[in-house]
């Protein structure tokens, strides 16, 4: 986390993160007068979606981008600053819920001890990130493409643990693991250009090392790669795997 997003184009053409996250939201079960802490809440919509059923929700994002957009849209929101490795809460929460943000905190056994403190005894811990080979068909592509015009790999931006890993990660914070599925999604990128914002959006680590007068040049060999394996059916989609977690503090 911490790193410099664009909000408003995540609001544009990257609105299915919010959408996929809410079944995860319907495993919470979130009851009317609970507190619930939204981790990487972005720019907002789960956190108004639980103040709107009667939830006492407080969402954080390490991007100041996200707060902004998401303070202007949801102006009586309670919506702040922090890092998910250091939230500074001590047994508040009845329970925390993260949808596709902790697999940006490599970090993660800070993050899950952040999260355990946050929760107060017998609050539970709901999440859904990036799993063991999520967008590893995207992720090929762009190496390649960099290959073809001699730059080196560029190291992976994420954390895309295996569920034995993460259920690891949790049982040392002091959570108990009482469920954990990994699970393919494939995800629709929306427009012609689909992959090209798809890597502009959240792996622009991948074009390090391109000049911006290049970059154009380079998503367009990566899409033309990438189109025989994720584009079908007039559209492009992500080859997403999905890690999701419900745990309990004791």
């Amino acid at each position: 986390m911490g790193l410099v997003w664009n909000a408003q184009l995540y609001d544009a053409k990257h609105a299915f993160v919010a959408q996929y996250g809410a079944d995860l939201f319907e495993v919470l079960a979130a009851k009317p007068g609970e507190r619930v802490l939204d981790v990487g809440c972005g720019t907002g919509d789960h956190v108004a979606e639980l103040r709107a059923r009667g939830v006492d929700a407080v969402g954080v994002d390490a991007s100041p981008d996200m707060i902004a957009r998401a303070r202007a849209k949801y102006t009586d929101a309670d919506l702040r600053v922090a890092d998910a490795r250091s939230l500074g809460f001590e047994g508040e929460f009845d329970a925390v819920v993260s949808n596709a943000a902790l697999h940006w905190v490599h970090e993660a056994d800070a993050a899950a001890q952040s999260i355990a403190a946050a929760l107060k005894a017998g609050g539970r811990f709901v999440a859904e990130l990036g799993g063991a080979g999520n967008v590893a068909i995207l992720v090929a592509g762009v190496q390649a493409s960099r290959a073809h015009i001699g730059l080196p790999p560029a190291p992976s931006p994420w954390y895309f643990p295996s569920v034995a890993q993460y259920a690891a990660v949790l049982e040392h914070a002091g959570l108990e693991v009482r469920q954990a599925s990994l699970f393919d999604r494939p995800t629709k990128l929306e427009g012609d250009d689909g992959v090209a914002n798809w890597v502009r959006m959240f792996g622009h680590a991948f074009l390090a090392g391109v000049a911006d007068a290049d970059a154009d040049a380079l998503l367009a060999d990566v899409s033309q790669r990438l189109e025989p394996q994720l584009h079908r059916d007039g559209c492009w989609f992500a080859d997403y795997r999905r890690l999701r977690i419900v745990a309990v503090k004791p």
